[in-house]
């Protein structure tokens, strides 16, 4: 069942897939940003007034963050050492997010091209911590459809 008009998504009921695989164990998805290029137009109207314009310009590649519960699964470290390697035809992957409702359903879908891993981060180990071990991994895509 689609959302009313006037519900809201949750933002705890989500899936992340890269390669076509589900990723499982993940905690958060942030900093996601789809953007499209400004171009500033100074235009002088045909009475000669001085009009600044904004139009829209070329769409601008993007990343985001998500972390993931240390398990013993090595597909981002897989993932990563491809960009290390610096091959990119192996590196870049696709990779999806689907924000899902309340009952599990899809309500919205992030796909993005030509993905890769630049960055991988592991949170702070303590000894006693009563806390998650937890990595923070950057994907940057060149191109991203909503649906």
């Amino acid at each position: 069942m689609a959302l009313e008009a006037l519900d809201n998504s949750a933002a705890n009921g989500f899936k992340f897939a890269f390669d076509g695989i589900e990723l499982t164990s993940v905690t958060e998805i942030s900093s996601l940003k789809v953007e499209v290029e400004k171009i500033d137009l100074k235009v002088q109207t045909p009475d000669g007034k001085y009009v600044p314009r904004q139009v829209c310009g070329r769409g601008k590649c993007g990343s985001f963050q998500v972390t993931q519960g240390i398990t013993q699964n090595k597909s981002v470290h897989e993932w990563l050492k491809r960009a290390q390697d610096g091959d990119p035809a192996t590196a870049r992957t696709t990779a999806s997010i689907e924000l899902l409702d309340y009952k599990g359903e899809p309500v919205k879908t992030y796909e993005f091209e030509n993905c890769w891993v630049g960055s991988l981060e592991t949170n702070s180990l303590k000894a006693g911590a009563a806390e998650q071990a937890t990595h923070k991994f950057t994907v940057y895509f060149d191109s991203a459809t909503i649906s």
